[in-house]
């Protein structure tokens, strides 16, 4: 196993030698069939909205991508098997604790579905609540606990709700879109209250870049045998997102329960393959992370320097505090350059993805200019 996995590491390299090349640019170059424009942001846009990271994927993916393109005619199972290896043995579980899905995305549909068929899912008020809200439409439940009032994760407030109706709470960590880290020791007296009783979901998809993703993750808590699931992608650090490529690391009965509400069939070649060429390639993570890093470093900069603040962000975006959130948005739209507008009732915070540090540079430079425009 071992061996192998190394030769196919090895030889994706070899195929252009880009082991320690720089990060992919973002704009490829246009094909014959014009096929590149239907993706990415158009011309001379700055795209900030989106939680995308622009410097990937990786070289050794795309060397993969390329070599196995001939394959695209064979199911993607083999491939399954094989990043579901990497996985387990990077993480210290065994390979049927990993389940792999279209994005994280689909498995947090999945339990959404699986776990909102038995009892209510508790949850913050604001996160990352597409899946959930999927879950809804279905016939789930959700209690949603509102923010603190500085803006963090109300665990003691989620503890309160939790009771023997439900089945599922699901926390997202760092935050979407507040990009705050939930303490750790808070995290875990949850945990220890919850996971006796029913099962504790928690989405890492932005651990990679927080300060700390060992220390800020909850993996050894599966691994302890406690009833968690832990939700990762490689639409982020990994810069993959339109690739379609994550995973859940649990219990082996929580890994065959969300397996039986899964939609998609097998994965995609061009993704898997991606997936195993970069998973280990910590020379692309480490840089792809100091660009995102020195981008989050010039937004929270540039918001200082506009007269504005934001929440502390361990991730690849950052919320700030702005006077009217859609108008904000609307105003650098016009100036090309996209960004959120309102999330809900939270009129006065506008999340700015980091991008292509050019491309942050316009938010910058706009950012003064906008505000002073809606005073």
């Amino acid at each position: 196993m071992h061996a192998s996995r190394r030769g196919f590491l090895a030889g994706s390299a070899a195929l252009t030698g880009l082991a320690g090349a720089a990060p992919a640019q973002a704009v490829l170059p246009m094909s014959a069939a014009g096929v590149v424009s239907h993706f990415g942001p158009k011309p001379d846009t700055a795209l900030l909205a989106r939680n995308e990271n622009p410097y990937g994927p990786a070289p050794s993916a795309l060397a993969a991508i390329t070599d196995t393109s001939v394959k695209g005619c064979y199911y993607a199972d083999g491939g399954v098997s094989y990043i579901t290896d990497m996985i387990a043995e990077r993480h210290g579980v065994n390979p049927k604790q990993v389940v792999m899905g279209s994005g994280s995305t689909e498995l947090l549909c999945a339990i959404a579905l699986a776990w909102g068929s038995t009892g209510k899912i508790v949850c913050p008020g604001l996160f990352w609540d597409t899946t959930v809200k999927y879950g809804e439409k279905k016939g789930a439940t959700a209690t949603r606990i509102a923010l603190t009032p500085d803006m963090q994760v109300d665990v003691a407030g989620i503890a309160a709700a939790f009771g023997d109706d439900v089945s599922l709470v699901q926390i997202c960590n760092p935050n979407n879109p507040t990009g705050m880290v939930v303490p750790q020791p808070e995290l875990r007296a949850l945990a220890a209250q919850v996971t006796p009783h029913a099962t504790l979901l928690i989405d890492e998809a932005y651990n990679e870049l927080t300060d700390d993703p060992e220390g800020n993750s909850v993996i050894d808590l599966v691994r302890e045998g406690h009833d968690v699931i832990v939700c990762r992608t490689f639409s982020k650090i990994y810069g993959m997102a339109g690739m379609r490529v994550g995973y859940a690391i649990t219990s082996e009965a929580n890994a065959e329960r969300i397996s039986g509400y899964l939609m998609s069939f097998g994965g995609n070649v061009s993704g898997l393959a991606a997936a195993i060429a970069s998973y280990d390639d910590f020379g692309f993570l480490e840089r792809s992370k100091a660009m995102i890093l020195e981008g989050r470093e010039m937004i929270l900069d540039a918001v200082a320097k506009a007269g504005l603040t934001a929440l502390p962000s361990q991730t690849n975006f950052v919320f700030v505090e702005v006077p009217d959130a859609e108008k904000v948005r609307a105003a650098m739209a016009e100036r090309g350059i996209l960004i959120r507008g309102a999330y809900g009732e939270w009129t006065q915070y506008s999340r700015v993805s980091t991008g292509l540090l050019p491309d942050v540079q316009r938010y910058g430079a706009a950012l003064p200019e906008v505000i002073d425009s809606l005073a």
